[in-house]
């Protein structure tokens, strides 16, 4: 049986471009933040790590070896892979063709849209598994289980109240009746009408498509890797961003690249890394 990471303990990198600098990246358990000016090779970093850990979850390699000249070490030594979830933070229409016939939905048209419609999945298939848990635990007989049975849930019913308080000004609300994610919309005249994420501002969904994915993830250990994630995101929101995925999920490794002060702003000084630092 495979045995699953705690977290990414380094990510080396042999030449970050053809005859390129070797990177070595020592990672903390907890929060990463690559930062460096435009060029210096932020996003090519995020992204060779990515590929390289989709080979490792597919087991198409073990980490240590250098597909492309990238090595993933993991925390502990012998775990084979890691859950991981990679956030795209562009907005962009999309082109792929093949993609969207395959779409039944007409509402995605943006790559923003394409992670929300994924992530609807994920989270009936989330709901699914945390009742079958309350059920598990309620009709156990244990005294101690049953309280336990509360707080199953409470995940969902904090990132719930997460959205709602981020979406205050809008007057937008999540729609706790429904199974899908969808919103309340309530106008000046007092009227409200139900909409998709499809409907949001690309703010809005940015920051929804991450929390939702972190929410999912049910507070496993697990890596999140995220490119530029400040793009679309209000100031306040990029300042309060690695909190509120702190608060969602403890144990999520968070590895970014960025180029905003403002993520860093609430006490995250010290987990900043300039790629010149870990540059040869």
């Amino acid at each position: 049986m495979r045995k699953r990471a705690d977290y990414i303990q380094s990510i080396e990198i042999q030449a970050l471009w053809k005859g390129g600098r070797h990177i070595v990246w020592n990672l903390q358990p907890d929060v990463n933040i690559l930062s460096g000016i435009n060029g210096v090779g932020k996003s090519t970093i995020i992204n060779h790590s990515a590929r390289t850990l989709a080979m490792i979850d597919k087991d198409e390699i073990v980490p240590g070896d250098a597909p492309q000249g990238v090595t993933i070490r993991l925390m502990p030594a012998d775990a084979s892979y890691i859950k991981f979830d990679v956030i795209r933070s562009f907005d962009r229409p999309l082109l792929h063709s093949d993609l969207l016939e395959k779409l039944s939905d007409s509402r995605v048209k943006t790559e923003l849209d394409w992670q929300i419609y994924r992530l609807q999945k994920r989270f009936l298939d989330y709901q699914v598994n945390i009742g079958n848990s309350i059920i598990e635990l309620l009709t156990s007989g244990n005294p101690a289980d049953q309280l336990k049975a509360t707080e199953v849930s409470a995940p969902k019913t904090q990132f719930q109240d997460m959205i709602d308080r981020l979406f205050a000004d809008t007057h937008k609300v999540i729609d706790r009746k429904s199974n899908e994610i969808q919103f309340i919309q309530t106008y000046s005249d007092g009227h409200t009408e139900t909409i998709t994420p499809y409907q949001l501002s690309s703010g809005e969904k940015q920051m929804l498509a991450i929390l939702l994915t972190v929410l999912v993830e049910n507070r496993e250990h697990y890596a999140l890797l995220m490119d530029e994630p400040e793009i679309s995101l209000h100031i306040d929101w990029q300042q309060r961003l690695i909190d509120l995925i702190r608060q969602l999920n403890p144990n999520a490794q968070i590895i970014l690249s960025t180029h905003s002060p403002a993520l860093i702003m609430d006490g995250w000084m010290s987990n900043v890394t300039e790629v010149e630092e870990i540059s040869n």
